[in-house]
């Protein structure tokens, strides 16, 4: 009788000891910043203990392990790293506005630094120490509101799927006019010009008009102006607040931005 596969789950970096130093000049650290220069420079695709090695120098993957304890590990690792980026107040402020919004967008600037941030973050357990407390911060911000600690992890987590969903949207659009040549806005442009025969010929006036002179704001700014709305929202829902108004409101611009 063939005995069952062992369906216990690989241990997590974050349960481990840290690697005893030997005289290997290798560390941790330095496996960490070469995994994350690997993925920047060639994407998630890229990303293999075997890159990681050559980009260290004369050694093998096997090598690696003992640091970084498998695949996984690096990837924790590495998400880990990155989350530091993120400047983050020692507490919350008076404007609880302004501290979803400042790590929202902070956490939007590092995401587009590292485009497989995006990608990778939903694969694995936000478990580092950094990754952490970011989450602790958040919910912080909005317990102080009067959030039960289950709504400002629901809060929380919509801010993150609009932050690392628009981040993952920009790195598929990136790559797609990379395919087809558009490497500058200006291409875009006479692409999208060139297109719009195919709108105009199955009556779409709105859509022709547009393609036949796009305007609109940058990714940047499309991403300010959906935060805002969403903290919005989130504010409906706080107690003491109500439905459509916040004492807090402040008149933003298309933007986002405070008038």
């Amino acid at each position: 009788m063939k005995e069952k596969p062992d369906s216990t789950p690989p241990p997590l970096i974050w349960t481990q000891p840290a690697p005893r130093r030997r005289q290997s000049p290798l560390e941790r650290d330095e496996i960490v910043r070469a995994g994350v220069a690997v993925a920047d420079e060639g994407g998630v695709d890229a990303l293999t203990m075997a890159a990681v090695a050559r980009r260290l120098g004369p050694y093998t993957p096997m090598a690696l392990y003992r640091y970084v304890l498998n695949k996984d590990g690096l990837v924790d690792l590495m998400l880990d790293h990155v989350t530091g980026e993120i400047p983050l107040p020692s507490e919350p402020g008076d404007d609880w506005r302004a501290d979803l919004r400042q790590v929202a967008l902070d956490s939007w600037h590092m995401v587009k630094r590292h485009l497989w941030y995006a990608q990778l973050v939903p694969t694995r357990p936000p478990l580092g120490p950094r990754m952490m407390r970011r989450t602790e911060f958040l919910l912080q911000v909005l317990i102080r509101q009067g959030a039960t600690v289950g709504d400002a992890m629901t809060y929380t987590a919509l801010l993150d799927r609009h932050i690392f969903g628009s981040a993952q949207q920009e790195a598929e659009e990136l790559a797609m006019r990379r395919r087809h040549g558009l490497h500058t806005p200006e291409q875009l442009t006479q692409a999208i010009t060139a297109a719009r025969e195919l709108a105009s010929g199955r009556r779409h006036p709105a859509l022709t008009e547009w393609m036949t002179s796009p305007t609109g704001v940058d990714m940047d700014e499309q991403f300010a102006l959906s935060l805002a709305f969403l903290i919005d929202g989130i504010a409906t829902r706080l107690p003491g607040r109500e439905r459509g108004a916040d004492t807090a409101r402040e008149d933003r611009g298309p933007s986002g931005a405070v008038r």
